[in-house]
């Protein structure tokens, strides 16, 4: 599939694991996907800290607004709020309005890495999950609640504890496969691995293959979303080497992505 002009933007918070952006659309591009362009705008972080009233912060109107019209600017065919705790930190209702806040400012299709892991387990058929978050307990636990708001069962949800996005970007791969495959569950119909600020786009087929199931990862599925929405009713075709998501026929978009 060929593109004309960046297919997704991305609004990211800081600097942790960014990097994984440029390697996806590099990898989907050797895979025979085009020009695929993924441009990332990095927002403004007055303080990096995984703790509700930072995070509040961080998903603010006033910071993704003026990230959403650099996305314009830049003629992109769909926008994500590329932050997980950012987005459903604020609930179900509020990340809704979140979103439109960011369609309106960019102008096309928009939505966030919370929703884009509802969508995607979805479109897996998945209904119990396993969630390993890097989250202190209590910003984990929202994302537990607002899974559950869109009828997905959380059967384990593990917390690593860990404050800042900074921290969680200097985990390698072996880290990562060791945390995904120890907060795995035998109940659990996938692991979903929340945080943005972790690097995992390089390695989805190993999560994969070392758990045994689907692995869902917070930048895998925001990419995901972001070419979904840009593809629209033409659909997004399957794709090897990107974990069990991209293998199978996305979805078209609905005309908001937070409706039930």
């Amino acid at each position: 599939m060929q593109h004309n002009g960046p297919a997704a933007g991305f609004l990211y918070p800081g600097y942790s694991a960014e990097d994984d952006y440029p390697a996806i659309e590099r990898a989907l591009r050797r895979s025979g996907a085009g020009d695929v362009s993924l441009p990332v705008v990095h927002t403004l972080m007055r303080e990096d800290a995984h703790r509700v009233d930072a995070l509040l912060d961080i998903g603010g109107d006033d910071v993704l607004g003026e990230g959403a019209r650099k996305l314009r600017e830049l003629g992109v065919r769909a926008a994500v709020w590329a932050c997980t705790s950012g987005s459903f930190v604020f609930g179900w209702d509020g990340a809704a309005a979140q979103v439109r806040g960011v369609g309106e400012a960019a102008g096309v299709p928009a939505s966030s890495t919370s929703f884009a892991f509802v969508h995607a387990a979805r479109a897996l058929g998945l209904r119990r999950v396993a969630v390993a978050a890097t989250y202190p307990a209590d910003v984990a636990e929202r994302f537990g609640a607002f899974l559950g708001h869109a009828g997905i069962e959380v059967v384990a949800l593990s917390c690593r504890g860990i404050v800042t996005a900074a921290e969680v970007g200097t985990l390698r791969r072996d880290d990562v496969l060791e945390f995904v495959a120890a907060n795995d569950h035998p109940d659990a119909e996938a692991v979903l691995v929340p945080d943005t600020a972790l690097h995992t786009v390089s390695w989805l087929d190993e999560l994969e293959e070392r758990v045994g199931k689907p692995v869902l990862t917070a930048n895998q599925v925001s990419v995901w979303e972001g070419l979904r929405l840009a593809a629209g009713p033409a659909g997004l075709a399957p794709r090897a080497g990107f974990g069990r998501l991209f293998a199978v026929p996305a979805p078209a978009p609905g005309r908001d992505p937070w409706q039930l």
